[in-house]
């Protein structure tokens, strides 16, 4: 093994674009691309829109290595796998902290209209 100086800063944009790129040529990134036995189930999982506060917390972390590691699983098992990221389709969240935001201001929502 040669004796190489590492550079004394790590040139994130120059490595992390190589590495993207080759990630791309690869192919995994597509779903198509892997192999699928024949006549298994597709498995998918819908992951759930972020909390109300939107700040990620353990739980969050918990949830989301338990669905990364059901979707390797049977990824290793060959079925056709879709991890389906969640979103707030009814804005829920959003709708809570524009309320917050408007009664500080002395208002509700219903004082806006339409």
């Amino acid at each position: 093994m040669k004796n190489k100086e590492l550079p004394k800063a790590y040139e994130s944009k120059k490595i992390e674009k190589e590495i993207y790129e080759n990630w791309e040529k690869s192919g995994f990134f597509n779903p198509d691309n892997l192999p699928v036995k024949k006549n298994t189930k597709p498995f998918s999982i819908s992951m759930p829109p972020p909390n109300l506060t939107g700040v990620p917390h353990l739980g969050t972390a918990l949830g989301i290595t338990l669905q990364d590691i059901m979707i390797r699983f049977h990824r290793q098992k060959q079925e056709k796998t879709l991890w389906v990221p969640g979103s707030d389709h009814a804005a829920i969240a959003t709708q809570s902290v524009v309320e917050k935001k408007l009664k500080k201001q002395g208002l509700n929502r219903y004082d806006l209209g339409r």
